[in-house]
């Protein structure tokens, strides 16, 4: 079969999967089987596929079919300037936290060595962005999760970044660590547990459920947030869909000023923000 014909039929057979972007995906799995750029495939359209790379397409259209989400298929997601290797340890990460950074980069733009917490920080992909493009950011990235914390460690190391992040395993329950910081962020566990049933069979049957679903998890960041940040420190959080105004409403009752909220590339409201100002 020719990659042409190997596209289609994936496609095809994505399709009847229920898969939301067949032919994109299509596209991934075989440029990763073939180690080809997803542009090069086009450029190859006539190839004939051999019988092992034939059954190595195959395992991983196998995989997505049965809706494992196509990062964990293919093993790596880019992350705004970062490629992140991702598994079951960890949520993939996501364009709207690539606006979560983006708003972390704007509040310490003007600060030359900040202290920055991930809170939660799963494959590191907050903290490691941080790291990556503030140079003078020392940044602490707890989890409760040790296995996402063995995760964000392999990123670390794989982005050569390790000496600027410090994985530490920390339940926010027992508050935040020591400060004080200039930035605490946080992409908390905002699904809450009876909407778990509404998720795409991607999220709900193969992302880690304690990464995802949890109550009133942006509430106990932002109050323990309140002890460790310097004065003038900000709170950076990721929201779930149709929340900011609630969550932006509970930083001014925890007496935050400066709140706002900042849309993801959709348009919808998905990052609050706060000044701590005791």
């Amino acid at each position: 079969m020719t990659v042409a014909e190997v596209l289609q039929k994936s496609t095809d057979y994505l399709q009847t999967k229920g898969v939301p972007s067949p032919r994109v995906d299509a596209e991934h799995l075989l440029a990763k089987t073939l180690g080809l750029s997803r542009l090069e495939l086009y450029t190859q359209h006539d190839r004939v596929l051999s019988e092992s790379e034939l059954a190595a397409a195959r395992s991983l259209l196998e995989r997505r079919g049965r809706r494992e989400p196509l990062a964990y298929v293919l093993g790596e997601w880019g992350f705004r300037r970062l490629t992140l290797h991702v598994d079951r340890r960890g949520l993939i990460p996501r364009p709207e936290t690539e606006v979560v950074v983006e708003r972390c980069l704007v509040r310490m733009q003007d600060v030359v060595e900040p202290e920055v917490l991930d809170v939660g920080t799963g494959t590191g992909a907050i903290a490691l962005a941080i790291a990556d493009e503030h140079p003078g950011a020392r940044v602490t990235a707890i989890d409760v999760s040790r296995p996402a914390l063995d995760l964000a460690r392999e990123n670390a190391e794989q982005t050569e970044l390790a000496g600027r992040v410090r994985l530490e395993e920390h339940d926010v329950s027992a508050g935040l660590p020591p400060g004080p910081y200039d930035l605490v962020v946080s992409n908390p566990p905002y699904v809450e547990p009876d909407d778990v049933g509404t998720l795409e069979p991607e999220v709900r049957e193969w992302e880690p459920r304690e990464a995802l679903v949890g109550s009133g998890v942006s509430a106990k960041v932002a109050g323990a947030a309140r002890e460790v940040l310097r004065p003038g420190g900000w709170l950076v959080l990721e929201v779930a869909d149709g929340t900011a105004a609630a969550v932006a409403g509970l930083l001014e009752e925890l007496e935050f000023v400066h709140v706002c909220a900042t849309p993801d590339l959709a348009g919808r409201d998905r990052v609050v923000e706060g000044q701590w100002t005791p």
